[in-house]
């Protein structure tokens, strides 16, 4: 039996209180985790500085060639796992048993994680806007002609993390090399790739002080969240509502990621089906970049008609067949449950298109697992529920709007791709404070460059610049 413990200043502890993480196929345990209680961790934080000080005595140069020995092992490297030892396909299997995640996503995913820290210097740059890293060693100096300072704002980075994909741990690994610890929450049915990375950090050559990890229940969350100066947060809206007032939580909530089509590119929209359906199906429709509406000033129900004819292609397939593409749900009734809520809303000027491009029905059965298969609803009315819906799994909206509505009615969006020659609209989602990320042109929404800010800026977040002013600086 694998045991998962509680990593407390990164030294293992058994917990008398585990639970058991079961095979979505069959519900055998895969694993038991050790859970941490709300007092252990407020006293392992209450000793964080002692923590930080131990990252502290590495340079920032240092710390990122410990990154770039770390992404190796994470990648390649035989690993601890409590007791034993995890290779790295061993890591796959587990990962894709507890979350339901084919075993060919979870390896695409491993490289997200893979190239972030092999590439740690890069996406430092891009964070800091290419500042000399030996500032941040030294407390100040110059950068392009004038001094400057920052202050780091925490000793230590909380995260309250999801299970839906691993790639998402790749946006805490730069706490790393900025010297700041970590108290990390795992989601509870993915465990395996938190826990990993700080095994490779670790043998690395990583202070191992430097990582909490933290498998708790929702109290146990709040205390990282209430304890520490600056943390993550992700989850659904009922998750994140009640920490939006928290100024040191940076929320990671639902994405309403959209791909926008207008003017001439709308007219010939065939040119662009390939981007619209990646942007839905990449990593299985499971992550916030992935789009949830597509918006189109004209076409829209032909566009609609073609990507339900493509998406309905897709087929469930067993977690470990190569070519699967879709995640399985936890059970079937927790897959018909989600079916069924799209059909009670459906209507009133929404339809599943795609229904009638397959001979069964929205939820299907492989390998022992239960899936909801993609979905494509076109939406005349903007305002239709279904218009803002987003699920773990492919489903998009297909909404028809005027052109001077459509910033306004598409709402809160972390990504919107915008396919259009109307260089006032582009000006316009330059300019739009619900508009997140942006790609200009016919880039999937589901892209990602390391080196850019994800949902709001890690550096930022983890520091301030500072005033700085004496005889050395003037000198």
């Amino acid at each position: 039996m694998i045991h998962i413990p509680v990593l407390r200043q990164g030294e293992p502890y058994r917990s008398l209180s585990v639970i058991e993480l079961p095979d979505v196929r069959t519900g055998k345990t895969v694993a038991e985790v050790s859970q941490a209680n709300s007092g252990l961790i407020a006293r392992d934080l209450d000793r964080v500085s002692e923590a930080q000080q131990k990252l502290a005595e590495l340079s920032v140069a240092e710390l990122i060639e410990i990154s770039k020995r770390a992404a190796d092992l994470f990648l390649n490297g035989e690993l601890p796992v409590g007791d034993q030892s995890q290779s790295p396909d061993d890591y796959v299997r587990c990962l894709s048993a507890t979350t339901g995640l084919p075993e060919s996503l979870a390896r695409k995913n491993m490289t997200k994680s893979h190239y972030v820290l092999s590439e740690m210097e890069t996406v430092l740059g891009g964070l800091t806007r290419g500042l000399d890293m030996s500032i941040l060693d030294q407390g100040w100096g110059f950068q392009h002609g004038r001094c400057v300072s920052y202050r780091r704002e925490t000793e230590v980075l909380g995260a309250v993390l999801p299970s839906n994909s691993p790639g998402v741990h790749a946006l805490w690994l730069p706490a790393i090399p900025l010297k700041v610890t970590l108290a990390l929450k795992p989601g509870r049915q993915e465990p395996w790739t938190p826990h990993r990375v700080a095994q490779a950090f670790i043998a690395a050559g990583c202070p191992r002080a430097a990582f909490g990890f933290y498998p708790t229940d929702y109290s146990g969350a709040g205390e990282i969240l209430q304890r520490t100066e600056r943390s993550l947060l992700f989850g659904d809206t009922g998750t994140v509502s009640q920490w939006r007032s928290k100024p040191g939580v940076q929320i990671h909530g639902p994405g309403w990621s959209k791909v926008v089509v207008t003017g001439g590119e709308a007219a010939s929209w065939e040119r662009h089906i390939d981007t619209m359906a990646a942007s839905v199906v990449e990593n299985g429709g499971r992550s916030c970049v992935n789009a949830s509406g597509v918006w189109a000033c004209s076409h829209a129900a032909e566009i609609a008609e073609a990507l339900a004819d493509r998406l309905a292609r897709i087929e469930a397939r067993p977690l470990d067949d190569p070519e699967a593409a879709l995640a399985a749900f936890p059970s079937l009734a927790a897959a018909q449950a989600m079916s069924d809520y799209i059909d009670a809303r459906l209507g009133d000027g929404a339809e599943d298109l795609t229904a009638k491009y397959r001979s069964g029905g929205r939820v299907a059965e492989a390998g022992g697992c239960a899936f909801v298969l993609p979905t494509v609803v076109y939406c005349a009315d903007p305002g239709h529920e279904l218009a803002q819906a987003e699920f773990l799994f492919p489903f998009v909206s297909v909404i028809g709007v005027d052109r001077d509505q459509l910033i306004r009615r598409m709402g809160s969006t972390l990504v919107v791709s915008a396919i259009t020659d109307d260089e006032a609209l582009k000006r316009e989602l330059l300019s739009a404070v619900n508009v997140e990320r942006l790609n200009l042109g016919p880039i999937p929404t589901c892209h990602v460059a390391w080196d850019q800010p994800h949902e709001g800026n890690l550096f930022e977040h983890l520091f301030k610049q500072r005033s700085i002013a004496g005889p050395e600086v003037a000198a």
